[in-house]
C-alpha cells in the first residue's frame, strides 16, 4: 500500500512539474499621440490629390497598438510547442487593424496567428506571421523599423510607388506579414543563422498561384548585425484585379548592416524591389542610412535618411529624413517626439508616419509627440 501511495504521489508530482512547464502570456502595447503634417492624402495612391495640412490624433508613433497571447509547452528533451496570436488596433476608434485582403477589411489577429515547434535544431512556425525579411530589416536599422521615418516607412513608400494603396497588409513588393506561411529558423552557429519561408497559395490548377518564398541569412556578433534577404512572391499585388495564375510579380533583395559600440549605432542598406514579370511596371532601388546614440539607458536619440529611386522614370525620386527622441519613464512606459521631412519628386509619395499618407510629388514635414505603454 505504501508503495502504491508513493508511486501515485510521484506521478502526481511529475504531472504537476509538466504542467508547470506550460505557460500562456497575455501582452500588449498602447501607443498614441498627436501629429501634424503639412500635406495629406486619402490613400497611398500615387494619383491621390493633396488634401492639405492636417493635425490629428494618431495611433502608433513608435509601433502600433496591439494585444496578443503567446504560449509554450515543454515537450522534454529541449523541445517546445509554441503558439502566438497577435492583432493591432486603433486606440482612437477601437477598430482592429487591416488584414490580407484588398477590401480594407479588418482582422482580429492580423499580425500573427501561428503554431510551431522549437528546439536544438531550430524552430518552425506555421500560419500568419511576420515575414523574415521585415524582421531582418528591423534588426539592421538604427530606427528599428519604427512607424515614423524608418526602413519600414521607406519599404511602404516603395510599395506605394509600385501600386499599393494601403487597403490591406499585403503589399506589391516584399512583405511585412505573410499568411499561410511555413517558416524555419536555424539555430545560430558562430553568429550566423538562416530563415527559410514557403507560403503555399492554395490555388486550384496553379501550383505557384499566390505562393511566396524567401531566404534570409543573418549574422550577429562583435557589435555587428548584418542580413542578406531574398523574397519572391506570385500574384501578390492586391491593387490589381489579377487571376491567380502564378505570375511572378514580387521580388525584393537587400543587403543591410547595423554596427553598435559604446552607445553609438550606425546602419545602412541597399535594396531593390521589382516586378520580375514586368520590370517596366515596377523597378525601384532603396538606399537607407541611420545613426543613433543612447545617452543613458533611458534616453535614446536616433535619425535616418531613406532614399527611393524609380529606375524606369528618373523624375520619380524620394528622400526622407527623420529625427526621434525617446525617453523611458519606466520599463513599461516611454514618451517620444518625432520630426521628419520628405522630398517627394515626380509621383513619389513616401510617407513619414505609417497610416498617414502624404501628397504625391510634394515636399512634406511632419511632427509627432506621444506616449507608449507596454503590458
Amino acid at each position: 500500500m505504501k508503495k502504491q501511495f508513493a508511486a501515485g504521489f510521484a506521478l502526481a508530482a511529475i504531472a504537476g512539474a509538466v504542467h508547470a512547464q506550460s505557460s500562456v502570456t497575455l501582452y500588449g502595447t498602447v501607443d498614441a499621440g498627436l501629429m501634424t503634417q503639412t500635406s495629406s492624402a486619402a490613400s497611398y495612391s500615387t494619383a491621390a490629390r493633396n488634401a492639405g495640412s492636417i493635425v490629428r490624433y494618431k495611433d502608433g508613433g513608435v509601433y502600433t497598438s496591439l494585444w496578443g497571447m503567446r504560449g509554450a509547452d515543454d515537450l522534454g528533451g529541449g523541445y517546445k510547442a509554441t503558439f502566438q496570436l497577435q492583432g493591432s488596433f486603433d486606440t482612437g476608434s477601437g477598430k482592429s487593424g487591416l488584414g490580407d485582403t484588398g477590401a480594407a477589411s479588418s482582422s482580429i489577429f492580423n499580425m500573427a496567428a501561428n503554431v510551431g515547434l522549437s528546439g536544438a535544431l531550430g524552430s518552425i512556425k506555421m500560419g500568419r506571421q511576420y515575414a523574415p525579411m521585415i524582421l531582418a530589416l528591423a534588426d539592421t536599422d538604427a530606427r528599428h523599423a519604427e512607424y515614423f521615418g524608418s526602413v519600414l516607412t521607406a519599404l511602404l513608400g516603395l510599395n506605394s510607388a509600385a501600386g499599393w494603396v494601403g487597403a490591406s497588409t499585403n503589399g506589391s513588393i516584399g512583405a511585412v506579414y505573410d499568411s499561410n506561411a511555413i517558416v524555419y529558423t536555424s539555430p545560430a552557429i558562430a553568429g550566423f543563422s538562416a530563415s527559410l519561408e514557403y507560403a503555399p497559395g492554395g490555388v486550384a490548377g496553379s501550383i505557384q498561384g499566390n505562393t511566396r518564398e524567401s531566404a534570409v541569412l543573418q549574422y550577429n556578433g562583435y557589435g555587428l548585425k548584418a542580413a542578406a534577404i531574398y523574397y519572391n512572391g506570385h500574384d501578390t499585388n492586391p491593387g490589381a484585379a489579377t487571376v491567380l495564375s502564378g505570375l511572378d510579380n514580387n521580388r525584393f533583395m537587400s543587403l543591410s548592416a547595423l554596427y553598435t559600440r559604446s552607445g553609438f549605432s550606425i546602419s545602412g542598406s541597399y535594396s531593390n524591389g521589382r516586378n520580375p514579370s514586368n520590370s517596366g511596371a515596377a523597378d525601384f532601388n532603396m538606399i537607407t542610412g541611420g545613426l543613433a546614440y543612447a545617452f543613458t539607458p533611458a534616453l535614446m536619440v536616433s535619425s535616418g535618411v531613406y532614399y527611393i529611386k524609380d529606375r524606369n522614370h528618373s523624375a520619380n525620386q524620394s528622400t526622407a529624413f527623420s529625427l526621434s527622441t525617446e525617453y523611458s519613464l519606466s520599463k513599461s512606459t516611454l514618451v517620444y517626439a518625432d520630426a521628419g521631412y520628405v522630398d517627394n519628386r515626380g509621383v513619389m509619395n513616401q510617407a513619414l508616419e505609417y497610416g498617414q499618407p502624404v501628397a504625391p510629388g510634394v515636399g512634406t514635414s511632419a511632427f509627432m509627440v506621444g506616449l507608449r505603454h507596454k503590458f
